[in-house]
């Protein structure tokens, strides 16, 4: 072993320690490399060389001697096994507070470390999880739904991802001797993860930035579990074993071991349970068994989903395993064919079957709250043939943004698609809804077109406008308005009419007002505009809809805007002067101070 360059240490010691397994990845280096030197941390790259033969030690060389207060290579002799060792190496090498393990053909994108150790600075996170982005290969997403200072092991799905793409802390790690498995074909960063989440006592997600890149690299093929289903099966026991010695019986362990059924064990017997020959099938069902009788607790079997409880059924039935498997991976063929307002309802039309497997079951409409995760809501669909109809009742949905998907059931499993991407030309976004004080957005998602349905208007713009009808000046300086607000075409009820601001355009300063909401839409207000600070003001009503107020810039005229007005007031002048702007004509207030000397000056100018 050969460490060519060592990073800086005593007051410049890292924040981060960067640990880079490289073999033979040369085309990747610069771009890996750089993309850890930009980082706007303290931060020592620990670079491992594991035997490389392609060039990639000449170039670690050059990064070594140019960068010598932030590269360390070590150099180490192959061994087969993966990266487990080299892994390990740069663990024992590393000084920082934090490490993070990148791998040579992937790469951090901009921030990422800062906006990581931040987080973990603010709440002494053990693991922090940045949102990983895929690049031709797939990238966990389910755990970075929405980013969240403290999530609970139990209560979230952080344990769905076991790749060690992560920072962790590194006190918590030499503490209790947390390693990567050695000698290990595939799985090494599933046994470290697991034995690092069991104790972590704060685990924080950053989830809205792009933090880890996850790149495939063409001409050569990622380990896969497809390879050999069984090598998975035998190496996912190790881990398994370990969480069981760190966490007692009960709903968290049952948590961790639906996981692990879920994502290693059951996951053997889709689309490589149908690649695999008879006697291949038998002995991966065999090995899924085995597991089940070690592991599998009534806790666990109840929250399995549909397919999987199936699959535990006919875990001795190797031909309905493989019928399973085909329902599993057959194509949701779906098409929405209509889409229109019938009162409250949403009426939804299309075409939904499983492509290649014959008569479905049953068809509905599922709709899922996109930031509230578990919370849905199945409508069932009126249907004949492969044709639906299901009606909507958009009233009794919460506030929050909904995204529908079309359910079809074979054999007691359930298969889901996005509908509205693939849509008939005819089929358009319905206008928005007022339901009493809640406004409904239908709308196709810009990325992929799928239907969604925004209520109270949280990503959505809110159609609708508010008019000035009469202005005056009244006691106090005061400027008396009424007005009408609609909503999607319709008037708000008198409740959900909130508030008048009024914005200064130059430095963003708001005031609020007290409004009267009246029947019909209306309005009135009496702003104390005599009383703000020297600048130009904006005029907006808000209106509470079911969801962040909706601001609308107030309309005017110059026919329903009040002369200007001027008085003294100790010894300053001040001047008010109410006004339509040109062009959109909507209302605004000029405010002005003026001293004598200043307004004597303006006078005889």
């Amino acid at each position: 072993m050969v460490a060519l360059s060592e990073a800086g240490n005593g007051d410049d010691a890292a924040d981060v320690s960067v640990v880079i397994p490289a073999r033979d990845c040369r085309p990747y280096l610069d771009r890996c490399l750089t993309a850890a030197l930009v980082q706007r941390v303290k931060k020592e790259i620990v670079v491992v060389d594991d035997g490389s033969t392609d060039g990639s030690t000449d170039l670690l060389r050059l990064y070594a001697a140019y960068h010598r207060a932030s590269v360390k290579v070590v150099r180490v002799e192959h061994r087969a096994g993966g990266p487990g060792r080299p892994r390990n190496i740069g663990l024992e090498h590393a000084t920082g507070r934090y490490v993070f393990f990148c791998d040579a053909d992937d790469y951090l994108g901009p921030e990422a470390l800062e906006r990581m150790v931040a987080v973990a600075d603010r709440n002494r996170s053990d693991i922090v999880l940045g949102k990983i982005v895929g690049h031709g290969r797939r990238a966990p997403v389910s755990m970075f739904q929405c980013g969240a200072d403290r999530v609970d092991l139990g209560d979230s799905t952080v344990y769905n991802s076991l790749s060690c793409y992560k920072l962790f802390r590194r006190e918590m790690l030499e503490r209790h001797r947390i390693r990567f498995g050695e000698g290990l074909g595939l799985g090494e960063d599933v046994h470290f993860t697991v034995h690092a989440y069991c104790h972590a006592r704060t685990i924080s997600v950053v989830a809205d930035h792009d933090c880890y890149h996850l790149v495939a690299r063409p001409g050569r093929a990622r380990r896969s579990v497809r390879k050999d289903p069984i090598a998975w099966l035998t190496m996912i026991r190790g881990p398994m074993r370990l969480m069981a010695e760190h966490v007692e019986p009960g709903p968290l362990r049952d948590h961790l071991l639906r996981r692990h059924f879920r994502l290693d064990a059951f996951a053997q017997l889709g689309g490589v349970f149908l690649e695999s020959d008879d006697i291949q099938r038998k002995n991966i069902a065999q090995e899924v068994a085995a597991l089940c009788d070690e592991w599998l607790t009534l806790g666990v079997v109840e929250r399995l989903n549909s397919i999987d409880t199936q699959r535990l059924a006919a875990l001795g039935d190797i031909d309905r395993l493989v019928r399973l498997a085909r329902i599993e991976n057959a194509t949701v063929r779906r098409r929405l064919t209509g889409l229109r307002w019938d009162g409250d309802h949403l009426v939804i039309t299309g075409t939904a079957v499983l492509d290649g497997i014959g008569n479905d079951d049953g068809i509905s409409i599922v709709l899922r709250a996109r930031h509230v995760p578990g919370s849905e809501l199945v409508v069932p669909a009126e249907r004949k043939g492969a044709a639906f109809t299901a009606r909507l009742d958009v009233s009794a949905l919460d506030s929050g943004v909904w995204d529908l998907r079309v359910a079809v059931e074979v054999e007691g499993v359930v298969r889901f698609g996005r509908l509205g991407a693939d849509r008939d030309s005819e089929v358009t976004r319905p206008p928005a809804k007022l339901f009493d004080r809640v406004v409904a957005l239908p709308y196709f998602t810009r990325d992929n077109g799928n239907l969604s349905v925004d209520v109270g208007g949280h990503v959505l713009a809110v159609p609708g406008g508010a008019t000035l009808t009469a202005t005056r000046w009244t006691f106090g300086r005061r400027l008396a308005m009424d007005g009408r607000v609609e909503v999607a075409g319709e008037s708000p009820p008198p409740a959900a009419i909130g508030r008048l601001v009024w914005r200064e355009r130059d430095t963003g300063l708001e005031r609020a007002e007290r409004v009267a909401g009246l029947p019909g839409g209306c309005f009135t207000a009496r702003p104390a505009v005599g009383r703000f600070g020297p600048g130009t003001w904006d005029a907006y009503l808000e209106v509470e809809l079911g969801g962040p107020p909706a601001r609308f810039r107030i309309e005017a005229d110059n026919r329903t805007v009040a002369l200007p007005r001027r008085w003294w007031g100790m010894t300053l002048l001040r001047s008010v002067r109410p006004y339509a702007t040109s062009g959109k004509g909507r209302l605004s207030a000029a405010v002005r101070r003026l001293t004598p000397r200043s307004a004597f000056k303006r006078i005889t100018r």
